[in-house]
């Protein structure tokens, strides 16, 4: 099943990710640490979410329980479950769970074969699995299902809700499937109810039109949400007018059924519980994810809220379910259109998602008689509104552009013609039939030019493969000189040994071979696109060094005599491979402009590729590069404006949050410091060494004592220079006005980090000692979690 069809923002940095700079950096503290903020605006935020998030969920939550066809109080109890258990007990702070849309098709066939009691003991034994399933760490796996299945489910059931909800729309009733709504539609529009149409007209009038009124009105009216002002205004209008309407009908709560003991053959009801706890879990933990994107990508004190504990998250949602089922609610997932309103309200804590289901309790208990008052056509278009969306032409676009288009429809269509399980296992069957048709299928090609014998393998290269690339490769003539073109981006043991044999003992023939990658300059497993670039056998293609196993001599491509075409080549490679893949991101940025979190000073070396080591995209790091990885003090003569602009632009224009500076292992700045001091200052280069003085002398003061590394001793005197130079740059930093500035604000943070070439390790430098407020500073390997700022 591929990966490739996130539309995961190719990777938007942010200090929620492992993979950010910040997760690769140590941290170097400020000299004045920002202030701890009060409780009072942290309170008054996570209210203010809190308010805007209920006057969401109340209508939705009675919308969704209309469309199951259960007691609209089962919605309003999975609310204040899901704000107040799920939301203390979740591993995503900021994610709110209660009655989803995605759950309502699966919930409505439960009720239609078990009866409503059945269906909540359903419920807490789905919830029961969710506990498990957290306490087995599997959280992560559930990701690993394509996106197109996802999306594909999604849209089934949103098509499965919209057909259903037409008809109430439309004054009638709905069948119990999709094929008998859609049949029944006809007979339906010729017996309209007016007036439950000009209701659910207003309503969707009022939902779409609402965050279209134009100029500062517009900007004032937006923030009340559009699902409250469209059913408020649908009701007020049939209230004032006096419509004859079916309306919500909430009954005492004394009367309201608890959950019972489902009955039935085991294995449909295993298949229920099946069913409600993969689609809750997977909707739970892909929500979780997403609002972990929303806040990586924000600014402010929400930054600054950690990833999401995926396990902890599914203990959260098995807890909410088995509280919602026992007490008679609807089954509970995070859910989307209240998360992203949670989170762009500025909520900072779990508090918001709790106050939420506070104010679902009391709206349960004390305005039962305005809700009787919303008539239930205003609830079934909303919901129709919300199935229409969950069609999403944006993940049509992506999954046809990884040509996963087939995986989703077979998904939509199974979901809506067959149901919620049968769907999703056939479209995750169709997904792995089409990952195992992509692998097995490899050409291979041979051709004869001016005397050179090449052989060109297009896809991944596998066992399945080997023999017709033995075939084919027994078919350059001893001593010839061959080139084998590796055109994919996966190959496995078997391929790799078949290759290299080949090549042994072509080679010992007198011929020669040469092999090369050409996907957009990515390397091929084992064989790079340069000497040590290269991956062992099994591994993604991609940068960074790594053992060539034995594989002898190797030829770059492009560097035969006469030819130096080499940069065209990469461009060409580069629009026909990769260009693809990026360009929708790119397009974003351009439109957008760019928003790094970080500026990243690393030095000029070739080896040193920065989006590798920091795995990093584009609008990710705002990257400054030179001789040496310096920092010139600000002022003095013969000064860099250049370093000075790029950090004033950086601090004061960009706002990035922290600066990193990153020194590596044999460093030729380094060397020639040590080398040649004060003496090459009549060149250019001389002159901006003269940048590094400070660093030899910190050297000299501290007897290289002053940065050591975890694990291992400094190879030698140029790494101690390399280590101190760093610390020496992060004082110079501090120097600059803006970055002086920033600092006192609290509103940056200075991180130092050493990179050794030979060892692919990268290490965060933060300072020593018990107290953390050491003069030596100690180089930890980078994990995924950052050492606490020091």
């Amino acid at each position: 099943m591929s990966s490739a069809c996130v539309p995961a923002h190719p990777e938007s940095l942010g200090p929620a990710r492992a993979t950010t700079p910040h997760a690769v950096t140590g941290t170097d503290r400020p000299h004045h640490p920002p202030t701890p903020p009060r409780r009072r605006p942290l309170a008054g935020a996570d209210l203010s979410a809190s308010v805007a998030v209920f006057l969401i969920a109340l209508p939705l939550s009675l919308g969704i329980a209309l469309a199951t066809g259960a007691p609209l109080q089962a919605g309003l109890v999975a609310a204040a479950v899901g704000g107040l258990v799920a939301g203390r007990l979740g591993g995503c702070p900021l994610q709110v769970s209660g009655p989803a849309a995605g759950l309502t098709v699966v919930t409505a066939d439960l009720i239609h074969r078990y009866g409503w009691r059945a269906t909540c003991g359903i419920t807490v034994l789905a919830g029961l699995a969710q506990l498990g399933l957290g306490c087995l760490r599997v959280a992560r796996t559930a990701l690993a299902v394509s996106p197109a299945v996802v999306h594909g489910m999604l849209a089934g059931i949103g098509v499965t809700i919209a057909v259903a909800q037409l008809h109430i729309v439309l004054g009638g009733t709905p069948q119990s499937s999709v094929l008998a709504n859609v049949l029944a539609l006809p007979a339906q529009l010729a017996n309209l109810h007016p007036a439950a149409v000009a209701v659910s007209a207003l309503t969707l009038a009022l939902l779409l039109g609402w965050p279209r009124v134009p100029g500062r009105a517009g900007r004032l009216l937006g923030t009340v949400p559009p699902a409250l002002v469209a059913v408020a205004g649908a009701t007020a209008a049939a209230s004032l007018i006096g419509l004859a309407l079916p309306r919500v009908d909430l009954p005492s709560w004394s009367s309201h059924a608890l959950a019972g003991l489902p009955e039935g053959p085991v294995l449909g009801i295993a298949a229920a519980v099946l069913t409600t706890t993969l689609v809750c879990s997977v909707q739970s933990l892909l929500g979780a994810v997403a609002v972990d994107k929303l806040v990586a990508g924000g600014t402010g004190p929400q930054s600054r809220i950690g990833r999401s504990d995926l396990d902890r998250e599914l203990l959260g949602q098995g807890a909410a379910n088995i509280v919602s089922g026992a007490l008679g609610g609807l089954p509970v997932a995070g859910v989307a259109v209240r998360s992203s309103a949670n989170v762009k309200s500025g909520a900072l804590s779990r508090n918001s998602t709790m106050l939420h289901g506070v104010f679902v309790v009391v709206a349960a208990l004390l305005m039962v008689p305005v809700l009787d008052l919303i008539p239930l056509a205003s609830l079934a278009a909303l919901v129709m509104a919300v199935g229409i969306q969950m069609v999403s032409l944006h993940h049509i676009r992506t999954v046809t552009r990884h040509r996963e288009v087939l995986v989703y429809a077979v998904t939509t269509l199974g979901v809506v013609l067959l149901g919620v399980l049968a769907g999703v296992v056939l479209g995750v069957a169709v997904a792995v039939a089409l990952a195992l048709h992509r692998l097995a299928r490899t050409r291979i090609t041979h051709e004869e030019k001016g005397g050179v014998h090449h052989v060109h393998v297009r896809g991944q290269l596998t066992f399945l493969a080997v023999p017709r690339l033995s075939r084919v490769l027994h078919l350059v003539p001893q001593g010839a000189h061959a080139v084998v073109e590796l055109d994919g981006s996966f190959m496995d043991h078997a391929a790799y040994e078949s290759l290299r044999d080949w090549r042994r003992a072509h080679t010992a023939q007198g011929g020669s071979a040469e092999l090369t990658g050409c996907r957009a300059g990515v390397s091929s497993p084992e064989y790079g696109h340069g000497p040590g670039d290269s991956h062992r056998p099994g591994q993604r293609a991609g940068h960074g060094p790594g053992p060539r196993a034995g594989l002898g001599p190797w030829r770059r491509p492009g560097r035969s005599a006469g030819d130096g075409h080499e940069l065209a080549r990469g461009i060409s490679a580069f629009q026909r491979d990769t260009a693809p893949l990026v360009r929708e991101e790119l397009a974003r940025l351009a439109r957008e402009g760019q928003r790094p979190s970080q500026l990243f000073l690393t030095c000029a070396d070739s080896r040193l590729v920065t989006s590798m080591i920091t795995s990093s995209g584009p609008g990710d790091l705002f990257v400054v590069r030179n001789v040496g990885n310096l920092v010139p003090l600000p002022g003095e003569e013969n000064g860099d404006d250049s370093v000075a602009a790029a950090i004033e632009y950086a601090v004061d224009v960009l706002k990035v949050r922290s600066i990193t500076v990153c020194g590596h292992s044999g460093c030729g700045a380094m060397q020639a410091l040590l080398g040649s001091g004060t003496g090459g200052a009549a060149t250019p280069l001389g002159r901006w060494l003269r940048h590094g003085l400070p660093s030899l002398a910190r050297l000299a003061d501290e007897g290289g004592a002053g940065v050591r590394l975890t694990g291992r001793a400094a190879a030698d005197t140029v790494e101690r220079l390399g280590l101190a130079n760093v610390v020496q740059q992060l004082e110079h930093l501090r120097a600059h006005d803006s970055v002086a500035r920033a600092l006192a604000a609290g509103a940056l943070e200075l991180h130092g980090m050493y990179f050794d070439v030979g060892e692919a390790q990268a290490y965060l430098l933060r300072r020593g000692g018990t107290d953390g407020e050491g003069g030596v500073f100690e180089g930890v390997p980078g994990t995924e979690e950052l050492p606490s700022p020091a």
